[in-house]
């Protein structure tokens, strides 16, 4: 369990999140979880793995919360669950974050669409307008299909595919942004109002100095999204990493609410705190 002091006024909206993940291997082996939200009120996460309790080794890999398990063999369940207050500061683009999120990366060839964005968007508009006309633009050109996509699908596959889903509209979004010389960068984040409810992924672009949240889905509010952690695209934030042995991926369910209303839709780009 871990806990840090409540923050932020009474009527503050508080968020409760919580993810099951079930996973076997017939010997011992290792994994990866980021699963956890980045500023939590309250948290709790149990590994229970061949029918024995299972001690989680937590360290951060550029800032986000990983935690290793070491397996053992049969089955395993992981539950997490976490409580969030509002109030945090937006967070602030950092020298070595903007020159990151600049860079092409193995989902976000960037260098492949420099001509293709030039030709499609005003490079001229204020961030605070190209960036939502660059997500608005990856809504209309594809469509949401569950399995549609590989798990080595690029942004440039689903260019041509014209269908994905919520990586593959962020893996879009973030290649056309850095192609306009925009940093962007994957936010995976639990999300109050996704149908189904599964874990999330966004875009974060650097607008004036301060990493701002669109999702060019639109299949969730952005300001009741809950961080859980960011990076270059899917790949820096994968919510589960088996390895060694024959470990497999079982089943997994995941729950996000907020104590009020969901706030209303907003395309304009957002502080994720």
């Amino acid at each position: 369990m871990r806990t840090k002091p409540q923050v932020g006024e009474d009527d503050a909206m508080r968020s409760e999140v919580a993810a099951t993940l079930t996973m076997s291997s017939p010997e011992p082996a290792t994994a990866l979880l980021q699963i956890a939200v980045a500023d939590p009120a309250t948290e709790q996460l149990t590994v229970l793995s061949g029918g024995t309790a299972v001690e989680p080794e937590e360290f951060e890999v550029h800032g986000a919360r990983v935690h290793r398990l070491q397996l053992l063999a049969g089955d395993t369940t992981v539950t997490y669950s976490a409580s969030v207050e509002e109030g945090a500061a937006p967070r602030k683009v950092t020298p070595a974050e903007w020159a990151e999120a600049l860079r092409p990366s193995r989902y976000c060839p960037s260098d492949q669409l420099e001509g293709f964005a030039s030709t499609e968007f005003d490079r001229t508009l204020p961030r605070a307008e190209l960036v939502p006309a660059v997500a608005a633009w990856v809504n209309r050109r594809l469509v949401y299909t569950a399995g549609s996509s590989r798990p080595v699908d690029t942004a440039v596959d689903t260019l041509l595919l014209g269908q994905g889903v919520c990586r593959d509209y962020a893996h879009l979004t973030i290649t056309l942004l850095r192609a306009l010389e925009i940093p962007a960068r994957l936010v995976a984040a639990y999300a109050p109002g996704l149908s189904p409810m599964d874990f999330h992924a966004v875009v974060e672009a650097d607008v004036d100095g301060v990493w701002s949240v669109v999702d060019a889905t639109r299949l969730a509010p952005t300001r009741s999204l809950v961080r859980i952690c960011s990076g270059r695209d899917a790949a820096d934030t994968a919510f589960l990493s088996l390895f060694g042995g024959v470990a497999q991926f079982r089943t997994m369910t995941v729950t996000a609410t907020t104590d009020g209303p969901l706030p209303a839709p907003d395309d304009a780009p957002f502080p994720l705190p």
